[in-house]
């Protein structure tokens, strides 16, 4: 990997961004982020060029966050993207929502042969480290107990069983991942993140009952994660593939609860989150809110903690007291960035 050049100084657009960048430590690089004008590709190419790195963004669409319009398929341009690069942060990808309106074969192409494309010729290249965007989404069917069993504790341990093409080839990349560290040394990180997208709940049931403020603080508790954590979750890494080698991790806001709580969390969550914050019942009264009867599975960060020195500042906690003061429980780059859909069409919630 090409020496890691000392941070350049200079005036940031939004403090969020240096928070982030001080935080994770990361001297500067020259970084490919794939991927540039979605959601966490936008955060990632702004938290990297304020902190002083020289960033390429690569993606199929134009935005002021993308300098290459181009597929990561697309061995050429890849190929050409990659000279001098030295780190990948592979965000690219086709989404949950795109599972209704794209074909199976176009997930293969994009989230397994593109990752696939982008691997050789970054080990081509060579690149210092690897991240991979993926999505805890990839456990599928593991996240959902059988009736009468405890909320399900999800770390990384739990065998992914994939409902859906999204989860397949998420799980096939990371498979492409470890075999291309296996094979050629090269550093990766996989970033199995949870729910940070601003839209609504993709559940028409979820949204009619609960106002989405709501759905977002509830689901602070056991599947969610502000952008602006995510980001630095991913310099992270960056910075550590090296010493790691290759590894997995679920990036998700810190939960409060432990497994003594997963029974109960199935048969009464708002009493268990009554036990933990008293206060939270009067500032949801407040606003009408309610917690959601039931939790079905929690997703556990100990280990990106641990192992990446990951420390996210955005939980339950957080947007309770945020709440409570009036204030915005989100972080600004998350506010900067906003909504940004899934589809160019009108298609329910996901509309750009």
């Amino acid at each position: 990997m090409a020496t890691l050049r000392a941070a350049a100084a200079g005036e940031t657009r939004c403090p969020e961004l240096t928070a982030v960048s001080t935080l994770a430590g990361v001297a500067a690089a020259k970084v490919l982020v794939t991927g540039s004008s979605g959601h966490l590709g936008e955060a990632l190419v702004q938290v990297l060029r304020d902190g002083g790195h020289e960033v390429t963004g690569l993606d199929v669409r134009p935005s002021p966050h993308t300098t290459v319009v181009g597929s990561v398929a697309d061995r050429a341009v890849v190929r050409d993207t990659m000279a001098g690069v030295d780190a990948v942060l592979h965000t690219a990808t086709l989404h949950k929502p795109h599972v209704g309106s794209h074909g199976k074969q176009a997930f293969v192409d994009t989230t397994v042969s593109g990752t696939l494309t982008l691997l050789e010729e970054a080990v081509a290249a060579g690149v210092g480290s690897f991240v991979f965007t993926s999505t805890t989404s990839a456990f599928g069917r593991a996240l959902t107990p059988l009736p009468g069993e405890p909320a399900a504790w999800i770390t990384e341990d739990v065998v992914p069983r994939p409902r859906n093409i999204y989860g397949v080839t998420k799980t096939a990349a990371e498979d492409l991942c470890e075999l291309i560290h296996a094979e050629h040394g090269l550093p990766v990180i996989v970033l199995r993140t949870s729910r940070f997208f601003p839209e609504g709940d993709d559940d028409d049931r979820v949204r009619a009952a609960y106002a989405d403020a709501n759905v977002k603080a509830n689901e602070y508790l056991y599947r969610r994660v502000d952008v602006a954590d995510v980001a630095d979750a991913h310099l992270l890494a960056m910075e550590r593939a090296r010493q790691i080698g290759f590894g997995r991790y679920i990036v998700s806001a810190t939960t409060p609860f432990t497994p003594a709580d997963l029974a109960a969390l199935r048969d009464d969550a708002p009493a268990v989150v009554a036990r933990l914050f008293p206060d939270y019942e009067a500032e949801y009264a407040r606003r009408g809110w309610r917690m959601f009867p039931s939790v079905g599975r929690v997703y556990v960060n100990t280990s990106a903690r641990a192992n990446l020195g990951w420390t996210p500042r955005y939980d339950f906690r957080s947007v309770l007291d945020a709440l409570k003061a009036g204030e915005e429980p989100s972080s600004p780059l998350a506010r900067a960035i906003g909504a940004k859909g899934y589809h160019d069409q009108p298609t329910g919630v996901y509309t750009t």
